[in-house]
């Protein structure tokens, strides 16, 4: 499974970004959404895409964010892709791509098969999906709620566009989770946290090295 890339969501120090470069990730999360314990500034936000070394691929993640909002991310930093994760329609998704010239990836949640209609859609507009487990009801985040889904549900499923797991997934669980879905891309945020917003380097280095079916030689501390 060396081959499966791992993204690391809600960085929020140059410690984090260390951590996740050190472990071999290929993508690492910078959370805009206010609402949430991983939100970063543009300030803080900078730092850490400046500090990213070349080759991990930075995306900025925003929910139903507005032009203006996401002109300012756009142009305060050195970005590598979009991650639209709110109720963003496919037009939304173009527009957005088109725009800013930058490839987008489209977060879609699931509960149940009916869901999966949604990621046929986004994928005639969207360069990448993330398949997240549908936050319950009255949640206050759209994800990062370490809730899993029913995988069965997508097993070796295909799309059009690549496609990236996420929901509940850990250092515990994600090598099963790529076995049963036949995933070639993984995303966790709270999965690697010793704390709500806290990433733990140890946890980091666990679930990458599970993901691609090696054992961390870093000891968790529970």
């Amino acid at each position: 499974m060396a081959d499966v890339r791992v993204k690391i969501c809600g960085l929020r120090t140059l410690d984090d970004v260390a951590a996740v470069a050190a472990a071999g990730a290929a993508y690492i999360g910078l959370n805009f959404f206010p609402g949430s314990p991983r939100f970063v500034t543009l300030d803080e936000a900078r730092s850490l895409a400046i500090s990213a070394p070349a080759g991990l691929c930075k995306v900025a993640l925003t929910v139903d964010a507005d032009d203006a909002t996401l002109d300012s991310i756009v142009e305060a930093m050195p970005l590598d892709m979009l991650q639209l994760h709110g109720h963003e329609t496919p037009d939304r998704v173009a527009e957005l791509r088109a725009r800013y010239g930058l490839p987008v990836m489209k977060v879609v949640g699931v509960a149940d098969e009916a869901d999966l209609a949604a990621v046929t859609d986004y994928s005639l507009v969207a360069d990448q999906i993330i398949v997240d487990a549908k936050p319950p009801k009255g949640a206050a985040l759209p994800g990062g709620n370490g809730l899993p889904f029913d995988w069965r549900l997508v097993a070796q499923r295909r799309w059009l566009r690549p496609w990236m797991l996420a929901g509940g997934l850990t250092a515990d669980n994600v090598a099963e989770a790529i076995r049963l879905t036949g995933a070639r891309q993984v995303d966790v945020s709270s999965g690697v946290e010793s704390a709500p917003g806290v990433k733990d380097p140890a946890r980091i280095a666990a679930f990458v090295a599970a993901a691609h079916g090696e054992t961390s030689e870093v000891p968790i501390l529970r």
